[in-house]
């Protein structure tokens, strides 16, 4: 993802130097910045490219390790273990567990918020805003199981307000507070009901896909419209009368293009 800057020759003036160049002054060996700008200036090593497909499978090692379990309970010897890498390798890409984390909160969640926000971005009613963003995280979920496992593991941490999902839907809730669309006398309480019922209705579609007979059935639980229901109940939740929430949560969802995913 980077490539070497160039130094002017002595006595013959500065060269144009390229954006790729220039960001790849700061790049560590081997880092992500560093990969990219060489595939940027189109001249991808044989290296640079096993560096890439190294890094990418400890990224895909670590998602696959922290949605199971979460991030405090993964160690970065079963990161290079699952990776097929030696134990050594990994700081070569990586400084700390952390930043391994980070890099997954931007690839998993941090771009596909970036996506909504786009998407969202001309839409004017906050309560449509919060339903096209619920149902697309719920559809999201539905067709990557260990997308939404991820989701339900980082919802319930203490980082839920410092960036990801969370802080996009704290915005949305205050966004219509602020405008009257919402009569919402607790806004932290209403985020945390919605936060909560979003991991919850994830955990209730993981489990009718892995139990047939569940008793969720019995309740007429299907997923065919649990977004939709969903986003009806939490619009409900933030003050509009359950015909107006069930109104918005059935509008046409726009379509978000989808980007590489890991």
């Amino acid at each position: 993802m980077p490539t070497t800057s160039a130094k002017p020759k002595k006595g013959g003036g500065h060269r144009p130097t390229s954006a790729a160049t220039k960001s790849a002054r700061h790049a560590a060996p081997g880092s992500a910045a560093e990969i990219d700008s060489e595939i940027e200036a189109g001249k991808e090593t044989r290296g640079a490219r096993r560096k890439r497909e190294t890094r990418q499978r400890l990224v895909e090692a670590a998602f696959r390790l922290m949605a199971e379990r979460g991030l405090d309970a993964v160690a970065i010897n079963e990161i290079t273990e699952a990776a097929d890498v030696g134990f050594g390798t990994f700081y070569n890409h990586f400084e700390s567990r952390d930043q391994i984390y980070a890099v997954l909160m931007d690839t998993v969640f941090e771009n596909f918020g970036d996506a909504l926000d786009q998407m969202l971005n001309d839409v004017k009613d906050p309560a449509e805003v919060i339903s096209i963003a619920i149902r697309h995280t719920l559809m999201r979920a539905r067709r990557e199981p260990l997308w939404g496992k991820f989701l339900m593991r980082e919802g319930l941490s203490s980082r839920i307000l410092s960036r990801g999902l969370g802080v996009r839907l704290m915005r949305d809730i205050q966004a219509g507070v602020a405008s009257g669309r919402f009569n919402v006398p607790d806004p932290i309480m209403s985020f945390i009901a919605i936060a909560g019922g979003v991991l919850a209705t994830i955990s209730a579609e993981l489990q009718l896909d892995s139990d047939a007979n569940s008793s969720l059935n019995q309740y007429g639980l299907s997923k065919q419209d649990i977004p939709e229901r969903a986003a009806t109940v939490f619009l409900h939740s933030l003050g509009l009368t359950f015909a107006q929430a069930r109104n918005v949560a059935q509008r046409p969802l726009p379509i978000i293009e989808r980007g590489r995913t890991i």
